[in-house]
């Protein structure tokens, strides 16, 4: 079984190119390959082009026979028929074309960028088709917004259709990706993401974060509306009522535990999902008791060192951004009668932290989550590294100045760098309410 050419397909099968590969012809050839590539036609072989002539006069007499009877002048532009050079080249090979000559005298290929776009399209367009076709058949409850259109440009837009094209086999992945959302459980219905993994796929770690697959079901959530955009994969997957396990992450809590439970003082332990999801709160011991709520683990740590002192000490870490029903353990707390306070960094993820917390938890306030606060904790941290650049920055609706003043200084801030403040808050069990 022969093997079709590289460079042209097969074109030159049984041709005689010698004489067509002289180096006096170059500057013909090197014109029509460079007109093939414009035009993502490989081989040349119709229509017409305009050519111009070297410097050189026997460069130009090569050429006569192919370009018309009278030799070119130098500089000289002449339009040629592509047919009429076709039929010319055939007389040493009945498939040779202009451009499949052209390739061999360059040593490459011709309208390989044009090609590949064509391909490229063409495999977009298969998996469009794979797209529409499935999201026809999945339950009306799956998705808010299961338009084709909107959800085929989202993934556009946030690069998830490069990455389609340049896994493996990327219409497997798709096919895959629309499986587990057909399989994701109804509202108001929890599932565990590894058995939702292995269900789907037979592999139980299929979805665990950093994987392709897990990265695109969540990309095809974000884009029919919904999984909000921006937040932490255990977030958004929580978001779609699957859990990535309920025994471990939660809260770390000091001073402050569901109904029947005792620990020495100064313990900091953690509620894992599995708790938080159903516990009760106790009523407080007065009317008026503070619970505080904040994002980083240090915080915890120094509040379990000053609560082995101070009982009075009640704090909620959330390390990171908290699920749904995370904040709904802690919207239990203020039904149960507990004045609630939160906090977070002064950053992107912080300020959207603390927003969530504020909906969720109407009866919540800020807890020193203001422009001063803000300003104060550069101050502190002047000088040192640490800080880092912020690009986007909500807009805070419980002080306008506060999200101006971020993206003036263009500079986040941390809880560490105000602790003294908010240990003296802790002792005092009130927040600051400048």
């Amino acid at each position: 079984m022969s093997i079709a050419c590289p460079l042209c397909d097969g074109a030159c099968a049984g041709a005689d190119l010698g004489p067509l590969l002289h180096p006096r012809l170059v500057w013909l050839w090197e014109q029509l390959g460079d007109a093939a590539d414009r035009r993502g036609d490989g081989e040349l072989a119709r229509g017409s082009l305009t050519i111009r002539a070297p410097e050189p006069a026997e460069e130009r007499a090569a050429a006569g026979g192919l370009l018309g009877e009278h030799v070119l002048k130098a500089h000289q532009s002449r339009r040629i028929d592509l047919d009429q050079l076709t039929q010319k080249l055939r007389v040493r090979g009945p498939r040779l074309t202009p451009g499949a000559v052209a390739a061999h005298a360059l040593r490459r290929p011709l309208a390989e960028r044009a090609r590949s776009s064509a391909e490229r399209e063409a495999r977009e367009q298969r998996l469009q088709v794979i797209l529409a076709n499935r999201l026809r058949t999945l339950p009306e409850r799956t998705l808010a917004r299961p338009e084709p259109d909107t959800i085929w440009r989202a993934l556009r837009r946030t690069g998830w259709i490069a990455r389609l094209l340049s896994s493996q086999d990327p219409e497997y992945l798709l096919h895959t990706a629309l499986s587990v959302l057909e399989a994701l459980p109804s509202p108001g219905i929890r599932a565990d993401r590894r058995r939702l993994a292995s269900d789907t796929t037979g592999d139980p770690h299929a979805l665990d974060d950093g994987t392709t697959l897990g990265g695109l079901v969540l990309a095809l959530l974000v884009a029919a509306g919904n999984v909000q955009t921006r937040q932490r994969p255990r977030a958004a997957w929580a978001e779609a009522g699957v859990y990535c396990d309920d025994v471990t992450g939660g809260f770390i809590a000091v001073g402050i535990l569901p109904v029947g439970w005792t620990v020495p003082p100064g313990t900091a332990l953690t509620l894992p999902p599995r708790v938080l999801n159903t516990c009760q709160w106790p009523a407080p011991d007065a009317g008026g008791s503070w619970v505080f709520v904040t994002e980083n683990p240090s915080v915890a740590s120094a509040a379990a060192d000053l609560s082995a002192e101070y009982p009075r000490v009640r704090l909620l870490c959330t390390s990171g951004t908290p699920s749904d029903r995370e904040i709904a353990s802690v919207a239990r707390l203020a039904v149960s009668g507990w004045r609630v306070a939160v906090r977070a960094d002064f950053d992107e993820a912080g300020l959207s932290h603390v927003t969530a917390l504020l909906q969720g938890v109407p009866e919540a306030v800020p807890w020193r989550m203001g422009a001063d606060d803000y300003l104060e904790s550069l101050e502190t941290f002047q000088g040192r590294t640490g800080n880092r650049n912020v690009e986007r920055v909500p807009d805070c609706a419980w002080d306008s100045r506060l999200a101006d003043a971020i993206r003036r200084k263009s500079t986040a801030a941390f809880e560490e760098s105000l602790l003294p403040r908010l240990l003296e808050d802790l002792r005092r069990g009130t927040p600051d309410r400048r």
